[in-house]
């Protein structure tokens, strides 16, 4: 180990802790809002990255048909709930946004997967795919369920990973791929060298965290989510759509998820499974932000990758057993500033 080498490590640990940044906020903005731990968080990032390194290569990917899909099982799941009172105007947003625009989306996708299109378009349709996804798949699976425990949505949140897993292998195959960087050229500082990659990474990191509080600050959909995560009852009886809060939480996940995936791609080889692992560390860095402060989980998330990168020097063999020891003091240290609650007798 010398001074070269620590700032490698250190500059590898922020690249990787900006992506875990990005993946805990968005785990902490779905818990605040819905009360989803949202463990397929790794699937929006594998999907995002396969179906960009998919388009990119010339190839049709599977996800653009699972978002129609999940688009027509939402419209159906409408029209059962407004059975007793079918509006025209409900019907027919409903039909637009769930059916005729993934729909379009698709087309473009086949159209432009057979063209190799240039990279903003693969980035652009990329993200509207796994968006889409996002959005369906709280409608179906865990919009239904947003009044009950925060324990049956978890088990229905473990359902859905592992059918996301799944159709991972289905529409990509057991191999992994590469996209090409978004960004490219490089440059030096001293001893380190930066690529046009990892100069997108922090960019994008740094964007999407001051939109996110401009967003929460200055927007009215953004103080309405605010209200939600506060106290979503309340929210209710002030008039704000808990539900219309729950699909933006999802939509924005799904959206940071696959642009997380976008950026790392380039990096290194992602297979249909690989993103589990990678949200799991942003769920690390959203747990010792205790699942409710984003500057928190944002500095958590850099501490992580440092320590990460470091692992992979000393121990490569035990990095990932590190990276999730550190759960064991924080967790200990919550439960003893926890104030104690006495059981309920029956």
């Amino acid at each position: 180990m010398n001074t070269t080498i620590m700032l490698f490590l250190v500059q590898d640990g922020i690249t990787n802790g900006a992506i875990y940044a990005l993946l805990g906020l968005a785990l902490v903005l779905v818990f605040a809002v819905t009360r989803v731990i949202l463990i397929p968080q790794g699937e929006f990032v594998t999907y995002g990255a396969l179906t960009y390194a998919s388009l990119a290569a010339g190839q049709m990917p599977g996800t653009a048909k699972l978002a129609l899909a999940l688009g027509i099982g939402a419209f159906v799941f409408d029209l059962f709930v407004a059975r007793k009172a079918l509006h025209g105007r409900l019907i027919a947003r409903s039909l637009v946004t769930n059916v005729v625009l993934p729909a379009i989306v698709l087309a473009l996708t086949i159209y432009f997967a057979a063209q190799k299109p240039p990279v903003a378009v693969c980035i652009a349709l990329s993200l509207v795919i796994v968006a889409m996804i996002g959005l369906y798949l709280y409608r179906i699976a865990f919009q239904p369920l947003a009044h009950t425990s925060v324990l049956v949505l978890l088990i229905a949140s473990v359902g859905v990973h592992l059918a996301l897993q799944g159709l991972g292998l289905l529409f990509f195959g057991a191999e992994g791929q590469r996209g090409p960087a978004v960004l490219s050229g490089s440059f030096t500082a001293g001893a380190l060298r930066f690529t046009g990659q990892s100069i997108t990474v922090y960019g994008i990191t740094i964007a999407f965290i001051v939109g996110l509080w401009l967003f929460f600050g200055l927007t009215l959909y953004g103080k309405a989510l605010r209200a939600t995560a506060v106290n979503r009852l309340g929210a209710r009886l002030a008039g704000i759509r808990t539900t219309l809060s729950g699909q933006i939480a999802f939509l924005l996940a799904s959206v940071i998820g696959a642009l997380s995936g976008i950026m790392i791609v380039p990096i290194t080889t992602l297979y249909y499974d690989s993103g589990f692992l990678i949200g799991l560390k942003g769920f690390v860095a959203a747990i010792i932000g205790g699942l409710v402060s984003y500057p928190l989980t944002a500095v958590a998330a850099l501490v992580v990758g440092i320590v990460e990168a470091f692992s992979s020097f000393y121990a490569s063999n035990y990095k990932e057993v590190i990276v999730f020891m550190l759960l064991i003091p924080v967790l200990l240290l919550r439960s003893l500033a926890a104030p104690a609650v006495e059981e309920e007798k029956d």
